[in-house]
């Protein structure tokens, strides 16, 4: 299955095959060097049978979690591309989940002003979220993202059978995105996660209808000036909350949802949230301290001075924006 986001200044192609990271040169030219990057997670059997397709091929491993998403790694990517002699017409491939997506996309968007770049997510919240959309970044220190741009990979090779040597509570994670997708822009979708039985007999529809929530919201606005931000529900307060435990101990998923279960405001809804996330066996809530909450998001990049916008859900399948004060999401918010 093909899907194409039309995006001002070119096409990003996103491909849904399983095994079709054993057959690249059907999707994106090879005929350069191609750097991969990758991290200790992903398992050897996957870049092997990437680089063994590349004629000019190198890789770069590095450790697995979100401190890998750093200003340091970053430079020493730089470094060796420099090395290598790499030019804007060569490539970069991400081969992972999300932390290996936003750091390549942030090297090939700023490596010489911008070169070649293509995703081969290999988690489900990559897949389901962050491979698409052009968004990528750093981490300084424990704020999260708050050194990037927008940088659209040339294509998305999206291999579901990737998906069977993730840990079950890595698996459900990344399911938390797509719960978000529904609620804000896919009824469907979210009965669906109500109404399965089977989450991997479904998981294709799943990702799917996902893709397509965030590819019609990044075709409208493409930088976030405005639509785009519904896209964030759940995440300024689930950001704050991956902030305070330094970015480890929850993962994004879970801290989405447990921002999406303290900012709904329809008790309706909440609850069938709380119903579908116990289903995923994801966490409802975290021990933190009021103040370092409002603290981080003060700091998160979606923030102006006092306010930052909410998004909020009064009837599944339609988000709104409500630009509030940070200081009032104290009390029941928080």
């Amino acid at each position: 299955m093909e899907m194409n986001i039309q995006l001002a200044e070119k096409t990003s192609r996103i491909y849904i095959e399983r095994d079709c990271r054993l057959h690249l040169e059907k999707y994106i030219s090879l005929d350069c060097k191609v750097m991969v990057i990758t991290d200790e997670g992903v398992p050897k059997q996957y870049y092997e049978e990437v680089l063994s397709q590349c004629k000019e091929g190198c890789l770069f491993v590095a450790k697995q979690g979100e401190e890998t998403k750093s200003l340091t790694v970053y430079e020493q990517i730089l470094n060796r591309l420099l090395e290598l002699d790499f030019s804007r017409k060569d490539l970069v491939i991400a081969l992972g989940g999300g932390v290996i997506g936003d750091l390549s996309g942030f090297v090939a968007g700023t490596f010489k002003r911008g070169m070649r770049f293509a995703s081969i997510p290999t988690t489900t919240l990559s897949q389901i979220d962050s491979s698409i959309g052009g968004k990528v970044a750093v981490n300084m220190g424990e704020v999260k993202n708050v050194v990037g741009t927008f940088y659209h990979p040339e294509a998305v090779l999206i291999d579901l059978n990737t998906l069977s040597t993730l840990p079950e509570r890595h698996y459900h994670n990344g399911l938390v995105e797509a719960v978000k997708a529904g609620l804000i822009a896919d009824e469907k979708l979210f009965e669906l996660f109500e109404k399965t039985e089977n989450i991997e007999e479904d998981l294709e529809e799943i990702i799917v209808r996902a893709l397509h929530v965030k590819k019609n919201v990044v075709e409208q606005d493409e930088k976030e000036e405005n639509l785009r931000k519904i896209l964030n529900f759940g995440h300024t307060i689930g950001h704050a909350i991956e902030s305070i435990y330094h970015l480890e101990g929850y993962y994004h998923g879970e801290c989405v949802g447990i921002g999406m279960m303290m900012i709904l405001e329809n008790e309706k809804i909440r609850e069938r949230l709380r119903r579908v996330l116990c289903k995923l066996n994801v966490p409802l809530s975290a021990d933190y301290d009021v103040e370092e909450v409002i603290h981080f998001i003060k700091k998160d990049k979606k923030a102006n001075g006092k306010y930052v916008t909410v998004v909020q859900v009064d009837k599944v399948g339609e988000a709104k924006l409500l630009p509030t004060e940070i200081e009032s999401l104290r009390g029941n918010k928080i």
